[in-house]
């Protein structure tokens, strides 16, 4: 996918990277969609639904539509909904170039979850009439926090 640009041609800003992201899907570029989406985008770790909620401060969407814009995002390949050690859910964007494999670790200590710039090993070889829509690797251990070896 080539790298996304505005009207002038030139990179956009992230709320403009949001809203393209969200129209190359061809869905509408909704304010609530950008927030969510542009916030992903900028987060270290992947967030809970309540991280999200306390992120947008302000801007915050109602519990309701936070749900359904992150549901949709999911959907669309935009986003990943993983479940860290607690079995709460957690969103990290996807990255451009990625939508069918993604790579996380998963800290045993705190629970967080890291999405790593590695593709998964290739699939093993399906049974005829299968079909594989996507490829998911979990890698878990302790964060360099944890550990107590962080930068």
């Amino acid at each position: 996918m080539k790298p996304a640009t505005n009207r002038t041609g030139e990179q956009p800003t992230d709320t403009e990277g949001a809203a393209l992201l969200i129209r190359r899907t061809g869905a509408r570029a909704t304010p609530a969609r950008v927030r969510v989406l542009r916030l992903l985008r900028s987060a270290p770790t992947a967030l809970t639904h309540h991280e999200i909620e306390q992120a947008l401060g302000d801007l915050a969407l109602d519990r309701v539509t936070l749900y359904r814009v992150l549901d949709w995002l999911v959907a669309s390949g935009l986003a990943h909904r993983n479940a860290d050690t607690q079995r709460t859910f957690r969103f990290s964007a996807a990255s451009s170039s990625e939508h069918a494999a993604h790579t996380h670790f998963r800290c045993d200590g705190c629970g967080r979850v890291f999405c790593l710039d590695a593709a998964p090993p290739p699939p093993p070889s399906l049974p005829e009439g299968f079909s594989l829509s996507r490829i998911e690797l979990d890698l878990r251990g302790r964060c360099a926090q944890c550990t107590g070896n962080a930068p």
